[in-house]
């Protein structure tokens, strides 16, 4: 039994280090469902705020300034390319400042093809020095290890360098959300390159939380992840079973056993509540429970 015991401690020492420090996703209209789960929730958990097209400046101000009452830690995203203005962009970052506390954003190029205001991409909103003078403490970029549909490895890896050289000069640092996946490979690879290519930033690795099969598709086909008949055996879904649902749990352990502090650096896990909120938090305060150690 000690031998067991021995054989699955760095596995569950690795888990516990990703889950010390999750984070969780929601959007404005998630308000309800964090105040339901916030009893499975630690106190001062950071709490990404998604930016949806149809939700208003304020709905995203209320959420953030309830997840702040709550305990917990409100860290708002941007969507470069839907800001329409300097002014829009200004007025939103003070009032989530003297709002919210804010200490943290995360900022994204989004998804409009033509850019509805001043912004490109989030490298242009970081350069652009409005993220100055608001105490902030990290900011986070996108990541994704499995690939950008319409941006080649490169650009990417540019953008990366460039966002890092540009949050320093703004005495900000600098961390890594990745694109949830189902695969540990390219996950764990695409960690090893990061470290490779000097970038020492916390990465947070996106997993999705537990939901029903069909819900995890329709999000995996939206967001391009790979979901071959492989993949989707690993991560424990068959491509015949389109009922019942799914955790992370296999796809977390396969992470934690490979995982090397020193080859791998400073990460921890980012939940995408796909079946709710509160069924993700539940589901994270049992796993930490069981395997957290």
């Amino acid at each position: 039994m000690d031998m067991l015991k021995d054989a699955d401690a760095p596995t569950a020492s690795a888990t516990g280090r990703m889950l010390r420090h999750f984070s969780l996703e929601m959007t404005a209209k998630d308000v309800p469902s964090l105040e339901e789960a916030a009893r499975f929730i630690p106190q001062g958990t950071r709490i990404a705020i998604a930016f949806l097209p149809g939700e208003t400046f304020e709905a995203r101000l209320h959420a953030a300034v309830r997840v702040r009452a709550l305990g917990f830690d409100p860290a708002p995203h941007i969507s470069a390319r839907r800001i329409a203005s300097e002014t829009e962009l200004r007025t939103f970052l003070e009032r989530l400042a003297a709002d919210a506390g804010i200490k943290r954003l995360f900022v994204v190029a989004g998804d409009p093809p033509v850019p509805e205001g001043p912004y490109e991409d989030a490298l242009s909103l970081i350069r652009s020095g409005m993220l100055a003078g608001l105490n902030l403490e990290s900011v986070g970029v996108s990541g994704y290890p499995e690939g950008h549909p319409d941006i080649d490895g490169d650009k990417l890896w540019r953008a990366m360098f460039d966002k890092r050289d540009a949050l320093g000069e703004l005495g900000i640092s600098m961390t890594i959300l990745t694109q949830f996946g189902f695969d540990p490979d390219p996950i764990v690879d695409w960690i090893a390159q990061v470290r490779a290519h000097g970038i020492d930033a916390l990465i947070r690795i996106g997993v999705p939380g537990p939901a029903g099969i069909k819900t995890l598709m329709r999000f995996a086909a939206r967001c391009g992840v790979g979901t071959s008949a492989k993949v989707m055996s690993r991560y424990g879904l068959s491509i015949t079973q389109l009922i019942g649902s799914a955790g992370p749990d296999r796809l977390i352990g396969d992470l934690a056993a490979r995982i090397d502090p020193v080859r791998h650096g400073d990460l921890s896990l980012h939940f995408y509540p796909f079946g709710g909120i509160a069924k993700t938090a539940e589901w994270v305060s049992d796993y930490a429970a069981k395997h957290g150690n």
